[in-house]
C-alpha cells in the first residue's frame, strides 16, 4: 500500500490528544451516519456500520453519540443528510490524490477542498482524473504483529477466506481482499484470537509515483495533512510512494 490511506488516519486517531477529540468524534460520526443509511442501523446485519462503531468505541465515542450518529442516518434524527462526495486530483510531485469526503453541504466542503489543495501547491481534476490510478478493495488492518500468536495459520485462514494479499507495514501487517469478502477475511482473523484495528474498504493504488524531489516531497506531505484535518475529510489516498 502506498501513501497516505485510512491506514494512516487510524494510527493517527488512536493517538489523538484530548485537543482534537472533537473533531474525531464528527468524523466517525459522520462514518457511522453515511452506513447506517445504506445498510440500516442494526450492526448484526450491516458490516460497515459495525466497523464505524467499533473505531468509535476505540476512542471511548460516548454511546448517545453512536445512536444519535445511527438515528441520523436511519432517518429518525433530526440532522441534515450526509452525503459521500469524493474528489481527484493531484499533488506536488504529480502524484494523484483522492479525498473522500462526509458532508452536509457540497458547495462548503467542494470551496474548502479546493482552497486548501490550490494553497498547498496542488490541483483539483475532474471527475475520473485519477480514479482509474486505484482500485477499491477491503482492507483489514492489525497494527501490531505482535498479537499475531501463530503467523502461518493466520496467513493460510485469511487466503481460504479470500484474502488476495499480505503486506507487512512497518510494525503492521494488512490483509488485502475483494470488497465481497471484507466480512469473511475478518471473521477469519478474528477466529484467531486477534481484533482487527480496521476493517475498511479502501483505494489501493495500482502503481506508485516516486516524488523525488525533498522538497516536492515536504509540500505533499503538509497538503496531505491539511486535508486529513478537515472536518469534512473522511481519509485521504495517494499513489506517492
Amino acid at each position: 500500500m502506498s501513501g497516505h490511506s485510512k491506514w494512516h488516519n487510524i494510527q493517527k486517531r488512536k493517538g489523538a490528544v484530548d485537543a482534537k477529540r472533537g473533531n474525531l468524534f464528527a468524523k466517525l460520526a459522520k462514518g457511522i451516519t453515511v452506513a447506517a443509511r445504506e445498510a440500516g442501523g442494526d450492526v448484526s446485519f450491516n458490516f460497515r456500520l459495525r466497523v464505524a462503531v467499533d473505531a468509535a468505541k476505540a476512542v471511548n465515542m460516548p454511546k448517545d453519540n453512536i445512536d444519535r450518529a445511527i438515528k441520523r442516518g436511519t432517518g429518525t434524527g433530526a440532522d441534515r443528510q450526509i452525503e459521500e462526495v469524493i474528489y481527484e486530483g493531484f499533488g506536488p510531485g504529480g502524484a494523484a490524490i483522492l479525498i473522500v469526503c462526509l458532508t452536509d453541504n457540497r458547495t462548503r466542503t467542494v470551496a474548502e477542498v479546493k482552497r486548501i489543495v490550490s494553497k498547498l501547491g496542488g490541483t483539483v481534476g475532474s471527475q475520473g482524473s485519477v480514479m482509474w490510478m486505484f482500485d477499491y478493495k477491503g482492507v483489514v488492518s492489525i497494527l501490531n504483529k505482535t498479537s499475531i500468536k501463530d503467523r502461518e495459520e493466520l496467513d493460510m485462514s485469511a487466503i481460504d477466506a479470500g484474502a488476495e494479499d499480505l503486506r507487512e507495514e512497518g510494525e503492521g501487517l494488512q490483509i488485502i481482499c475483494s470488497i465481497r469478502d471484507l466480512p469473511a477475511v475478518t471473521q477469519a482473523v478474528e477466529a484467531q484470537g486477534i481484533k482487527p484495528d480496521g476493517a475498511q474498504l479502501e483505494y489501493l493504488a495500482k502503481e506508485c509515483t516516486v516524488v523525488s524531489d525533498p522538497e516536492e516531497q515536504k509540500q505533499l506531505d503538509t497538503l496531505l495533512e491539511a486535508l486529513d484535518e478537515n472536518d469534512d475529510v473522511d481519509a485521504v489516498y495517494t499513489n506517492a510512494a
